[in-house]
């Protein structure tokens, strides 16, 4: 006798009889609450962006002191990132699972080019970029979804092997850290930071044995550690959230202004286009501090509603994983929560460093801070996520995805 699974997030039951005639008002064909919260974020980032950018954008000579240098350039990226995400959805996750190697390798190969002297674009000292002439690529920002895909296939091809640490761990530990080398010589510590943390969160869920999880979560966190340690700059840096006004013109001069912002806005905020931290105060005010712009010309009650949203689609990336799991989808469930995890997390840095709750990182807010990569890969992630849903309804309404 089959055991029955109960769904509640659809009302439904797996061994219930599928009524096709029914089915489209019990299962719509997308998750409407995602794409919302998502287009929200868009449309709502394009405005924040122009307003975080105007004055450095007018005042620029590399931008022709055009204060819409930055909106127009984010329309387009946004609009590349939408095509993308529905090409994206075009492709099913078995696809995407047998791509997923493939796909770190790329990865891998991109993050080694932006070493070579005419194809990078080092900008302040970091070699981040691969310069295309007319726009540059991060590969960072690819790899984090890259890391994604490749972890949820490994970890659901070895799935009844994960409590074997030759070989459920240990192939997967032998090809992260040249990676994480890679990104830490560029140096970008926040992608590192965020891609180790998402793929032992995968493996985690995937069911790696706790003993294992706990020392590989000491590991990291040792690792991050004396990465700081080592560097007197990473050092100030770390311990300068703790007490910025103690040198608020160096290495607090971040915090102290992003804190200023939060403080002017108060509940409801002094008006959209009104910041005063934006005037070359808040330094990369467009990308890595663009809460704290929120923040001075919205208010609180703008935050919340952004902790809201993201909590909506991290909520629903988890779902969209657990019902895949009930129809014998490891890697589109190991996917979906992968993909939830990584949004969750990076918004949660972002957040915690506008508001001093985290040491100072450069790393930008998904689908709101300006950048085409950052823009580009999170749309892409939406679309597979997208796509990994639609299947999981299909098979509710007793169609083949």
């Amino acid at each position: 006798m089959r055991m029955a699974i109960s769904l509640p997030w659809f009302g439904l039951r797996r061994d219930a009889p599928r009524r096709t005639t029914r089915a489209p008002h019990v299962t719509p064909e997308f998750d409407m609450a995602l794409v919302w919260a998502t287009l929200v974020l868009l449309l709502f980032g394009l405005v924040m962006v122009y307003s975080a950018s105007i004055t450095v954008a007018e005042a620029g000579k590399a931008f022709h002191y055009q204060p819409t240098y930055f909106l127009v350039r984010q329309s387009i990226y946004i609009a590349l990132g939408i095509l993308a995400a529905c090409l994206a959805f075009q492709i099913s996750s078995r696809t995407w699972q047998e791509l997923a190697p493939w796909l770190f390798l790329a990865g891998v190969v991109l993050l080694v080019l932006v070493f070579i002297p005419g194809i990078s674009r080092p900008v302040n000292g970091a070699r981040r970029w691969i310069s295309l002439g007319i726009a540059n690529v991060q590969p960072s920002e690819f790899m984090k979804l890259f890391a994604v895909l490749y972890a949820a296939d490994f970890t659901a091809r070895k799935a009844f092997q994960m409590h074997n640490f030759r070989k459920g761990l240990l192939p997967l530990a032998a090809v992260m850290p040249p990676v994480g080398v890679l990104l830490l010589l560029e140096p970008d510590y926040g992608a590192t930071f965020v891609i180790f943390i998402v793929v032992a969160g995968i493996l985690f869920i995937g069911g790696m044995n706790a003993k294992w999880f706990a020392a590989l979560i000491v590991i990291l966190v040792a690792g991050f550690a004396l990465l700081i340690a080592v560097s007197s700059y990473r050092l100030n840096r770390f311990f300068g959230f703790m007490d910025p006004w103690a040198d608020a013109f160096g290495k607090g001069y971040q915090l102290t202004h992003s804190l200023i912002a939060f403080g002017r806005g108060e509940w409801f905020g002094v008006g959209l286009g009104a910041s005063i931290e934006k005037h070359h105060y808040l330094t990369e005010a467009h990308t890595d501090f663009i809460v704290a712009v929120i923040a001075e010309e919205l208010g609180l009650v703008a935050v919340v509603s952004l902790v809201i949203l993201f909590a909506i689609i991290v909520t629903r990336a988890f779902v969209v994983g657990r019902l895949a799991v009930s129809y014998e989808r490891p890697f589109a469930s190991l996917a979906a929560q992968g993909i939830g995890t990584w949004f969750g997390l990076q918004a949660f840095i972002h957040m915690g460093v506008n508001m001093g709750m985290l040491p100072t990182k450069g790393l930008t807010l998904p689908f709101m801070s300006y950048g085409g990569s950052g823009t580009i890969a999170n749309c892409i992630a939406l679309g597979i996520l997208m796509r990994i849903d639609w299947e999981n309804r299909q098979r509710i309404r007793g169609l083949p995805a």
